[in-house]
């Protein structure tokens, strides 16, 4: 028997000001990043997952677009420590899940993604859960897609 938990993405407000902060201030001071170092670019912010369970099993995603546009989202490895390092390019996991909704009829109003991708992308998520008591993520909006428009969140089956 499965049991199934839905687990919500919450923006983490803090981090991303961090993140923010040392894109202004590599800005301010004329320097470069280092190399592989992953900037924040204006239309991301950092997003958080908290496992309450380790032993999970990926079952669907739950995304919600208020409005026509595009969401990617990136998960980070367990490798990158938000506190001590700065995020570089190889510690963000592929594929991406991309979501989207496009202009249209009533029969246009869902959510759409690369279904392979986002199967995996959900595997890959519960895999790293097993060792993880939270993982952090980059939201890219796009295409007229906002924050405030957009409800994210992954749900799990778990052994009960």
């Amino acid at each position: 028997m499965h049991a199934e938990l839905e687990l919500p993405f919450r923006l983490d407000p803090q981090l991303t000001e961090v993140m923010r902060l040392r894109v202004q201030s590599l800005q301010q001071r004329g320097q470069r990043r280092q190399e592989g170092e992953r900037l924040l670019r204006p239309n991301e912010a950092v997003y958080r997952l908290d496992f309450s369970k380790q032993s999970l099993q990926f079952s669907h995603w739950t995304v919600r677009l208020a409005q026509t546009g595009r969401l990617t989202v990136t998960a980070t490895s367990q490798l990158w420590t938000p506190d001590l390092t700065h995020l570089m390019t190889r510690q963000l996991l592929e594929p991406a899940g991309v979501f989207w909704k496009v202009q249209g009829g009533a029969q246009d109003a869902s959510v759409h993604c690369y279904e392979a991708d986002a199967q995996e992308f959900g595997e890959r998520i519960a895999e790293l859960a097993k060792v993880r008591k939270v993982m952090y993520f980059l939201f890219a909006f796009e295409e007229g897609c906002i924050p405030e428009s957009v409800d994210c969140s992954i749900t799990f089956k778990v052994d009960s």
